[in-house]
């Protein structure tokens, strides 16, 4: 399993046989059951979490006890409450895997020894960091200009593993939308066929 990180690694940056070595000695492997938490709001996130096999999804629930999906994390996805893992302070999210899942845990201070020991690891992190920040602008720009139809049609070109592998509630959640609203869209895109 290990091999799917390091992949995932290579596809961003060159790593070298002793790098391969070195990263894994960083990273801790541990699976996770459906509806299993790796992480609970209000406790402190202690590791940044790569999917190498399975489903997980991040989210919080609101004071009427509505959830809203943040992320979902499948194979080839890093999740975390990343403010907590940096600051220490407590989660305002939750991770649970929607599937049975393979994960590989950092912990902060093996991110922090990870970085000079092996140094095009900075680089990639920074990739990484890039990407999810352009992602997160397109999804908030979205969700002020398009229609939920739109948003829907959008998930489904960009994610298409979204709409067949996860939950209808939790594809509405995400799209920040009612179950029965999504129902409606799905049976008038399908009538339109």
């Amino acid at each position: 399993m290990i091999n799917v990180l390091l992949g995932h690694i290579q596809e961003k940056v060159m790593l070298t046989n002793e790098d391969k070595e070195r990263i894994k000695t960083f990273f801790i492997h541990k699976k996770l059951r459906k509806r299993q938490y790796l992480l609970q709001e209000g406790d402190v996130c202690k590791h940044l979490t790569f999917v190498a096999k399975g489903l997980l999804r991040t989210y919080n629930v609101d004071s009427k006890g509505i959830e809203h999906m943040s992320i979902f994390g499948w194979e080839g996805w890093w999740v975390s409450d990343f403010a907590s893992f940096l600051s220490g302070g407590k989660a305002v999210f939750n991770i649970d895997a929607i599937e049975d899942s393979e994960l590989f845990l950092i912990s902060r201070s093996n991110y922090e020894a990870l970085m000079p020991a092996v140094p095009v690891m900075d680089r990639y992190f920074r990739i990484l960091y890039q990407n999810s920040l352009v992602t997160k602008e397109q999804r908030l720009m979205s969700s002020i200009t398009h229609t939920a139809e739109e948003r829907y049609l959008l998930l489904a070109e960009s994610n298409p593993q979204i709409i067949g592998r996860i939950p209808q509630n939790l594809v509405a959640s995400y799209l920040g939308i009612a179950p029965e609203t999504l129902s409606r869209i799905k049976k008038k895109l399908l009538s339109e066929k």
